[in-house]
């Protein structure tokens, strides 16, 4: 295989979390499995998507605290949870006793505005006109505020507990969490909040043509903008991309594998609806193939965090041989080293 010197110091993957309507918890246990199984490759980090109305993890909270307890090292995360469907104070709760399970391991990414589904569940969650109500990136600095440990009240405010009279603040409290905040963005304008904020990014396969339409150039100018907001600030920016190296698997798997490409090849031709979105094409082959395409992409300098995006529609021993031959044929050709010993590589 090719090799080369790059600065991927991080890898992880984002795995959809699905399950059969008639049996949920095979899909979920499977999906804690594979996450246990990437830690055990060597693997960085883990993502999960939250999603609503659909077969797949709806609540991050509830499943990544699930996935702390099968786990030692690898990072956990939540991509993306829609802020305006969460209490941002609850949410605060419910992820700070996630990160203290964790031992620190926990990565939050978020995303403002408008969810998805709105005209069927808004009204669900929020009292009266929930149009009125703030689903802006202002909601998600509530969220960051609740997280800073700071007292309720003045130094004279107390709270009746079992132990005793204590000063109130969120509960647990967890350090450092709030460093580990990522936004989701797909556009000048979100990347500049994410940066001027000191948010860490999460930049994928979705991006708003902006100026060109040309999903690489729009990719660069998203990630120069959030840098350049950040002012000098510490941060961290992880690129997703779909990677599905066919080295290991059967035929039958490769000719599956290329077929799930094809279908989603005529996308990345153009623009896509009003908002003129963008999509690369997936990353489907042998691994040193797979290796030349990275190489060549102008946006992967730009960024020492790489994600594999697992598609939705695959089995687990799929994702497995995925994951195996990313961390042992693909990772190592991008300058990763593993902190913990991966697997040898399949002959």
């Amino acid at each position: 295989m090719t090799t080369m010197t790059q600065h991927i110091k991080e890898i992880g993957f984002l795995t959809p979390g699905n399950f059969d309507n008639a049996a949920p918890f095979a899909g979920i246990d499977e999906t804690l499995d594979l996450i246990a199984f990437g830690e055990k490759l060597g693997f960085d980090g883990a993502w999960v998507r939250q999603r609503h109305l659909e077969p797949g993890i709806g609540s991050a909270a509830v499943f990544l605290a699930a996935a702390s307890q099968r786990t030692s090292r690898i990072q956990l995360g939540s991509a993306v949870i829609q802020i305006g469907y969460e209490s941002p104070f609850r949410l605060a709760e419910d992820l700070s006793m996630v990160d203290v399970l964790s031992r620190g391991r926990l990565n939050v990414g978020l995303s403002a505005g408008v969810p998805p589904h709105s005209h069927l569940i808004a009204h669900l969650i929020h009292d009266g006109d929930w149009k009125q109500h703030d689903l802006s990136h202002e909601r998600i600095k509530r969220f960051r505020d609740n997280l800073s440990g700071a007292y309720l009240g003045d130094d004279e405010t107390f709270v009746q507990t079992p132990f005793g009279p204590q000063r109130p603040r969120l509960q647990p409290h967890a350090e450092g969490l709030v460093n580990r905040l990522w936004y989701g963005g797909g556009s000048q304008r979100s990347a500049r909040w994410a940066g001027e904020n000191g948010f860490n990014l999460l930049t994928g396969n979705v991006i708003s043509g902006e100026g060109t339409d040309d999903f690489h150039t729009a990719q660069a100018n998203l990630i120069n903008t959030w840098r350049e907001a950040l002012n000098g600030r510490p941060a961290r920016v992880a690129l997703g991309r779909v990677i599905v190296p066919t080295d290991s698997a059967p035929p039958s798997r490769i000719a599956r594998y290329e077929a799930y490409a094809a279908s989603r090849l005529e996308r990345t031709f153009k623009p896509q609806g009003e908002r003129r979105t963008l999509f690369p094409r997936d990353l489907v082959g042998p691994a040193e193939q797979i290796v030349e395409w990275l190489l060549d992409d102008p946006v992967l300098p730009l960024v020492s965090e790489l994600r594999l995006e697992l598609p939705y529609e695959f089995k687990r021993a799929e994702y497995e041989q995925i994951l195996t031959d990313t961390i042992t044929r693909i990772a190592p050709a991008l300058g990763w080293q593993a902190k913990t010993a991966p697997p040898l590589a399949a002959e």
